[in-house]
């Protein structure tokens, strides 16, 4: 009976050692050599697989920088400059500051401004809002105020106001995952920088959008005319603005007759 013990256990010894063998011969000849920068410039990243930077991931966007010289190396909003500065050390090469930025969302059609088309009770989905009825506030353009930018916020920053989302700059890390989210597109990423943003997404024509909402910009072009820098242009009745030209004096603000502008101060 001992004999019959022993011979199963060196038995199983056996295979086992031979198995281990297998697998380092394996790693050694088949195994994937991971690039030490790489691995350097990966540890640097927050690791929020937002996309942000335009791969696919922070294990992507790390392979790139290793890889590929031309890779940017601030493209991290959530790491912000102090992962650009570590990166760059890495990489050997001079930092380029990344200007913030922080989602805003450009409603400002709350429950006491905007008009209701009808009452709904059901699925609270953004997307299955948008798709089944189109909403219920009578502007097709506005925040469905379903919270599915919320739902993918990795820092808390969003939260619904009224009907209407709203983000906390000092939270958003500038991501765009709400961006990317929002079914009726009416986030978007704006500089951290106090500057003017316009709270209204509605390209219909001024008569139209007064009977919707009374924050609805109507196109009347004041901003434009009076904008110190030319910053502002009214496209397809919508104010924009050109932050690489807005200066941040606040006269749209004031000039605005519906209050659909105001200064972003994160």
């Amino acid at each position: 009976m001992t004999e019959v013990i022993m011979s199963a256990t060196l038995v199983t010894a056996g295979l086992g050692l031979a198995c281990a063998i297998l697998l380092v011969l394996a790693d050694i000849f088949m195994g994937v050599k991971t690039n030490p920068i790489e691995a350097e410039v990966r540890d640097c990243l927050p690791g929020a697989n937002c996309g942000a930077c335009g791969f696919s991931g922070c294990d992507a966007y790390a392979k790139a920088l290793a890889e590929n010289p031309g890779t940017e190396a601030n493209l991290c909003r959530p790491g912000g400059e102090a992962t650009t500065a570590a990166i760059c050390k890495i990489l050997g090469v001079e930092a380029e500051a990344a200007q913030p930025l922080t989602a805003f969302v450009h409603c400002g059609g709350d429950c006491h401004k905007q008009v209701y088309k009808e009452i709904y009770q059901g699925l609270n989905s953004c997307a299955a809002a948008k798709m089944l009825y189109g909403g219920k506030g009578a502007c097709l353009y506005g925040c469905l105020g379903c919270g599915d930018c919320a739902t993918v916020c990795t820092n808390d920053a969003i939260c619904i106001v009224d009907g209407v989302a709203k983000v906390d700059p000092r939270k958003c890390g500038g991501c765009g995952l709400c961006v990317a989210k929002c079914p009726n597109h009416v986030i978007s990423l704006v500089p951290k920088a106090e500057k003017a943003v316009i709270t209204c997404s509605n390209h219909e024509k001024g008569a139209v959008v007064r009977k919707e909402c009374q924050n609805g910009c109507i196109g009347c072009m004041k901003c434009q005319k009076n904008c110190p820098a030319e910053a502002i242009t009214v496209v397809n009745a919508l104010a924009t603005i050109d932050y690489d030209k807005c200066i941040g004096c606040g006269k749209c603000v004031a000039d605005c007759p519906v209050g659909c502008l105001e200064m972003l101060n994160a």
